[in-house]
């Protein structure tokens, strides 16, 4: 799909819900604020990077789709943001990451500790907020994707420089790390403008395949994609010995010269052999077969909403299945 298309349809999605996106954007900056100024300075920087916003628009669109009329549904966004926010600052910690969204990340520019704390900060706040919302369905969906994200973070964390991790394995990572939070944030939508359990299931589906697509295309971007666009290091995985999707199908398809290769890379945390790995993962079809199981979850994400009411919430949730496979950043 061309990048005309793809700016058009995020066009499309912005516009159908920018006035809760300025909501939620004043909700941010409000409960953002504490009275140490290295919070502030911190929070406020990660904050302004940008990004999709991609979790916080989950929210939205789907309570809309659904004809909620209220002001929760601004309040839920900005929570989700802050705790996909703290996951970031705590990554990076981890990941010893030097750049994202195309900036310096909070660690490298103020350091480890201080990036775990603020962190620490906004989960805290996250909770303080839903707790404000009152009511027990909503604190128990964000606890609990909270702590699915803890375990994914700690099953990365094991798989890091392991050769011998499975696809099977590796799903679960996804399923844990990125797709989780994406389920809540749907399923809040659909919570909070009073769907049905059912509903509220499908929208979970929705947002738990959603966030699978865009991780694995996250993945073929990190040895397809370019640095400017992506707004981080290519290679970054391979550097941090991470076994991700087109690895792992390269160390169970490809030739033994190509299973040796990803072996002693992904057992070293080798960025010096990234071209031959990038020649390796192409020529094989790991890529392909990467986009194509982000096209099949996808696929299942627009399945799961099949059955919702024709809306432009609705069409820019199609778009946004689109959107997670054919992008380039």
């Amino acid at each position: 799909m061309s990048a005309a298309i793809l700016h058009a349809q995020q066009n499309t999605i912005a516009q159908s819900i920018a006035p809760d996106m300025e909501a939620v954007n004043t909700v941010i900056r409000e409960r953002l604020h504490s009275e140490v100024s290295l919070v502030n300075q911190i929070a406020e920087y990660i904050i302004s990077a940008g990004g999709k916003r991609i979790r916080p628009v989950l929210v939205l669109l789907v309570a809309n789709a659904y004809g909620y009329k209220g002001t929760a549904h601004h309040e839920l966004a900005a929570v989700v943001e802050f705790i996909h926010t703290a996951t970031l600052l705590h990554d990076d910690v981890v990941d010893e990451s030097s750049m994202r969204r195309g900036r310096q990340t909070a660690n490298a520019l103020f350091g480890n500790a201080a990036s775990v704390l603020v962190g620490d900060f906004l989960y805290s706040r996250s909770f303080q907020m839903m707790v404000g919302l009152n009511n027990m369905r909503v604190m128990q969906i964000l606890s609990d994707a909270t702590n699915v994200i803890a375990e994914g973070e700690v099953l990365q964390l094991l798989n890091m420089h392991d050769p011998d991790v499975t696809q099977e394995s590796y799903l679960k990572v996804i399923r844990s790390k990125t797709a989780k939070l994406f389920e809540a944030a749907a399923e809040l939508g659909a919570l909070i403008s009073g769907a049905s359990d059912e509903e509220i299931s499908k929208a979970g589906e929705y947002g738990r395949s959603l966030g699978t697509a865009f991780q694995l295309i996250d993945d073929v971007l990190d040895y397809a994609g370019d640095a400017d666009e992506i707004g981080k290091n290519v290679g970054d995985d391979l550097r941090e010995g991470k076994p991700t999707l087109p690895l792992i199908w390269l160390m169970e398809n490809g030739t033994p010269d190509q299973r040796e290769l990803v072996r002693n890379c992904i057992e070293q945390g080798d960025e010096q052999h990234f071209d031959a790995i990038l020649a390796a993962v192409t020529s094989s079809g790991a890529l392909d077969f990467t986009r194509r199981e982000a096209d099949i979850a996808a696929r299942r994400a627009a399945d799961a909403i099949a059955d919702l009411p024709d809306s432009l919430y609705k069409q820019s949730l199609m778009q946004l299945c689109t959107f997670a496979v054919d992008r380039n950043h």
